[in-house]
């Protein structure tokens, strides 16, 4: 019964909830504007402090160009101690929500820019705590950590990430859920981001035609064979989505270049799409191509440990009265670098809704409070 009466507190503070979600939507904090990033963190940590108290540690980690992590630690009744990971940055730019500002409607749907992804998942990490507080339940040692790069990769969360997962007995990623049923995500692809380069021979293209080698033809070439480097059966998808090059049309192009997005769902396909790239060759041998970028975050496979937490999460959405259900999905979060370590983790615990980086980006405010209680159930369940 403890969880209904999470789930009853958090239903009459659906008002100041969604107060709470304005506040948090109306912080402007694209992931390029570091000036954005440091003001919106000022305000997360005073909205979290009103909410909380004063933590019983506070630690704020620098980001160097991107934004910066807070990390605040509230202790619990049992010594266990669990992450709860949320990003703060949008990809939104700044300017947005003069022309899309937040909304609540009648339908109970609350809009704006970053609302399900994730300011909303935030707002319920802080609740789902601040209500297990307030009744006195059983709970862990809760360790929140905001960071401000996720949407680009999380190149200065990444480290900071991998370090407090260590001794963490369950890591909970407040990403938004998947579907109108608000699945849980309990495997992610992995992510690759790679740029081709090729460079041609420039020369006339009317006067001298067979002195040039032209790297947009080359690369066009070079394009087909690396979308089928995609494999449905193996869950590998590969997207050129950038093409750029040539200086005119009569100029046979000495340089091109694309970007590929890159996702797998088995470690294996990493090696044989890094193989591939890497013997990429068109059929000029006057054409030079070279292959930059990295893997971004490695996939997301569920494991025995994971596997528990999920198990826990489905109790307590039971005892809350509905079925909770799982999946997979082709989008990462920060939840892939702590299961590529081989650690407890658990994504999608976020808000209810749709529309994640797009205009019609939208949460159901009806879904909040049970969201609220499900996740101050899996904490319950981490005091353990």
């Amino acid at each position: 019964m403890s969880l209904t009466r999470v789930e009853s507190l958090a239903r009459a503070a659906l008002p100041e909830i969604t107060g709470d979600l304005r506040t948090l939507v109306e912080l402007e904090t694209p992931s390029d504007d570091k000036e954005l990033l440091t003001a919106g963190l000022a305000a997360v940590e005073a909205w979290t402090h009103h909410r909380l108290g004063t933590p019983d540690a506070s630690r704020r980690h620098d980001g160097g160009a991107h934004g910066d992590l807070l990390e605040l630690l509230y202790r619990g009744t049992s010594p266990a101690v669990v992450l709860v990971l949320c990003h703060y940055d949008t990809v939104w730019p700044a300017g947005t929500l003069a022309e899309w500002p937040f909304r609540a409607s009648e339908d109970a749907r609350a809009t704006g820019p970053g609302i399900f992804d994730m300011k909303c998942g935030l707002v319920q990490a802080v609740w789902a705590l601040r209500l297990l507080r307030e009744l006195d339940l059983p709970r862990p040692s809760v360790r929140l950590l905001f960071n401000g790069d996720e949407e680009i990769g999380s190149p200065a969360s990444r480290p900071v990430i991998e370090r407090l997962s260590e001794d963490a007995a369950a890591t909970l990623v407040c990403e938004a859920s998947a579907g109108p049923e608000g699945a849980l995500k309990t495997a992610r692809k992995g992510v690759g981001l790679f740029e081709v380069t090729v460079e041609g021979v420039e020369a006339h293209a009317g006067l001298d035609p067979d002195k040039g080698a032209s790297a947009v033809h080359a690369l066009a070439e070079l394009v087909t064979r690396i979308a089928g480097l995609g494999s449905r059966e193996r869950g590998t998808t590969v997207n050129v989505g950038l093409i750029s090059g040539g200086t005119g049309r009569n100029v046979i192009a000495g340089r091109a270049s694309c970007g590929i997005d890159v996702r797998v769902a088995d470690p294996a396909e990493a090696a044989r799409v890094d193989t591939a790239l890497a013997s990429l060759a068109p059929s000029d041998p006057r054409v030079r191509v070279s292959v930059t970028g990295e893997w971004n975050r490695p996939p997301m496979v569920p494991t025995p440990a994971s596997r528990l937490l999920f198990d826990q999460a489905h109790a307590a959405a039971a005892e809350l009265g509905w079925a909770l259900r799982e999946t997979a999905v082709g989008g990462a979060s920060d939840g892939n670098f702590v299961s590529a370590l081989g650690r407890p983790v658990l994504d999608g615990l976020g808000a209810v809704g749709d529309g994640a980086h797009a205009r019609h980006e939208h949460i159901l405010l009806d879904h909040v409070p049970p969201r609220t209680a499900l996740l101050a159930g899996i904490l319950m369940a981490g005091a353990v």
